[in-house]
């Protein structure tokens, strides 16, 4: 009698994330949505998602409809969007930057460059702003 012995090696394939590019996590189907882009179907776990908020009028057109608007301190709506991107379209846009093997790991939000305010110079703090006030008269 002869005994066959096979040796059976199992190779594992190198990971590059531990998550393989999806917010999944046990769920066996994802629904798909569009990209914003090009169009392509993409799972929505997958997909790099922006919500933008902002005003439904361009800055410029802002002043006219102001100072012709009858409502003193109207304020006007705002747009809010939920965009999917797919990962080319976002790479491509620059929504998302290719990130070397170390900086893949750390998993904090990138740091937001918000420009920060800054009260002008001569303005009370707290103070609403407006015209100046006149200045008292010297020697009265």
């Amino acid at each position: 009698f002869f005994l066959q012995v096979r040796l059976v090696v199992v190779a594992t394939m190198t990971v590059k994330r531990r998550c393989h590019g999806r917010n999944k996590k046990g769920r066996g189907h994802v629904n798909r949505v569009r990209c914003v882009s090009t169009g392509k179907a993409i799972p929505k776990d997958k997909a790099i998602k922006r919500f933008i908020v902002r005003n439904i009028v361009e800055a410029s057109a802002l002043r006219d409809i102001r100072e012709s608007s009858c409502i003193e301190g109207y304020q006007l709506p705002k747009i809010y969007i939920k965009q999917f991107y797919s990962i080319e379209a976002a790479i491509h846009q620059r929504i998302v930057r290719v990130r070397s093997r170390e900086l893949r790991r750390s998993r904090e939000p990138p740091q937001r460059n918000r420009p920060a305010f800054t009260p002008r110079e001569g303005a009370a703090a707290g103070g609403a702003g407006g015209p100046p006030k006149p200045a008292a008269p010297v020697g009265a």
